[in-house]
């Protein structure tokens, strides 16, 4: 055998040796799936509960059916997993601790409150000092968020149109105005509507539009000081008493909005708006960010088209869910942004469909609310939803 002919056998034998050394390295990071149940004493699955890393910005929100799961390296399973939520203590137990479990269940103790004890200012003092550390209390520098966003629609209170999006945001968090938006994958179902309507942008910017935190020029645009507010109730969340406040419109007398106050801080945890629901949790930071999100609205019968009125399509409903995967603060290449999708509907993206994204993103646990989507639309001709998906998507 010639010299050159070693040479070039020895050459294969590295590179083959490197190879399995890689593969064996990827074997070592590959994630492990952390997931379970939260509860209260009583066994009532708790609804959009923080969980997380001490100390990182990887987590999730738990289902309105109490579950949740995501992922992590092997090399994290000696960090703990936090978990947060409004009116009970919170939870710490380490990652690796919490594998070995044989019923991977989390029950939280309530933290009984007694503000009786405590000086409650007036309930506007609040508002006012809510409104004026927002910067403070929340992320405003700028950000990378990225979430999982649902749209669901309905007719007669059957589903009849599933979309999903993946998005990537940039902005300074609810103190400024909405930032550079990019749809980076989407999946919908087959659309058995009878009114195909389309908008004319994307569904997320309605989730700013109803956060009446944020300043913006749109219809729902609110004076919070100029509203009417009371002390309704009162709760906890990481240890600070928070006081829960009901403001009413006084120019539009149904109309509601609901603060979690935290009392020492003025941090607002939670926002309930009609059927709008906005939770906040902590950043490693300490300071405030978006972590789960959800909507349901109809719409007027001015605004359906005059030849499907008296038709299935006046019962057309959206109801729209995020969650939020990943708050990036400092790494500036991973907060780049292409905007793509802002001016579009939601279920009309020119995006190329991607299997393997989604059948390797970490997705929110089965809802009985998902469960039903997905039984009603197969249930219309027999077509599966990962069918609806392939057919439906280019």
């Amino acid at each position: 055998m010639s010299i050159f002919s070693n040479k070039k056998m020895f050459f294969f034998k590295n590179i083959i040796f490197i190879f399995l050394v890689s593969f064996s390295l990827s074997a070592q990071v590959k994630n492990v799936v952390v997931s379970g149940l939260i509860t209260d004493g009583t066994d009532f699955p708790l609804p959009y509960v923080a969980v997380g890393i001490v100390g990182k910005n990887i987590g999730t929100t738990t289902t309105e059916d109490g579950q949740f799961l995501f992922n992590v390296s092997k090399s994290e399973l000696q960090d703990s997993l936090y978990v947060s939520y409004l009116g009970f203590h919170s939870h710490k137990v380490k990652i690796e601790d919490y594998l070995a479990l044989e019923e991977k269940k989390i029950i939280l103790k309530e933290d009984v409150v007694a503000l009786d004890d405590v000086e409650i200012l007036a309930p506007i003092t609040y508002i006012t000092n809510a409104l004026k550390r927002l910067k403070e209390n929340t992320l405003y520098q700028p950000h990378l968020t990225e979430f999982l966003f649902r749209r669901a629609a309905t007719e007669e209170g059957k589903s009849k149109f599933f979309v999903e999006n993946y998005i990537k945001v940039k902005d300074r968090g609810p103190a400024s105005f909405p930032g550079q938006i990019q749809v980076v994958e989407a999946r919908k179902s087959a659309d058995y509507r009878s009114w195909k309507r389309e908008q004319w942008r994307h569904s997320i910017l309605s989730m700013y539009d109803v956060n009446p935190l944020r300043p913006q020029e749109s219809m729902h645009k609110r004076n919070l000081k100029k509203f009417n507010w009371k002390k309704v109730d009162d709760t906890s969340y990481e240890g600070e008493d928070v006081v829960i406040l009901e403001g009413r419109n006084p120019k539009v007398n149904w109309e509601r909005i609901k603060l979690y106050i935290g009392i020492d801080t003025y941090k607002v945890y939670k926002i309930e708006r009609g059927r709008a629901v906005f939770i906040y949790k902590k950043h490693k930071s300490g300071k405030l960010h978006l972590s789960y999100f959800r909507n349901h609205w109809s719409f007027p019968k001015d605004k359906i088209p005059k030849h499907l009125l008296g038709t299935t399509a006046e019962s057309l409903n959206y109801r729209l869910e995020a969650f939020v995967y990943n708050v990036e603060t400092e790494d500036k290449k991973k907060m780049r942004v292409r905007e793509y999708g802002k001016e579009k509907d939601m279920g009309t993206l020119d995006l190329p469909y991607n299997p393997d994204f989604w059948k390797n993103l970490n997705l929110p646990p089965d809802t009985k609310f998902y469960k039903r989507i997905k039984s009603e639309l197969e249930g219309l001709f027999g077509v599966s939803l990962e069918l609806q998906y392939e057919l439906s998507n280019k």
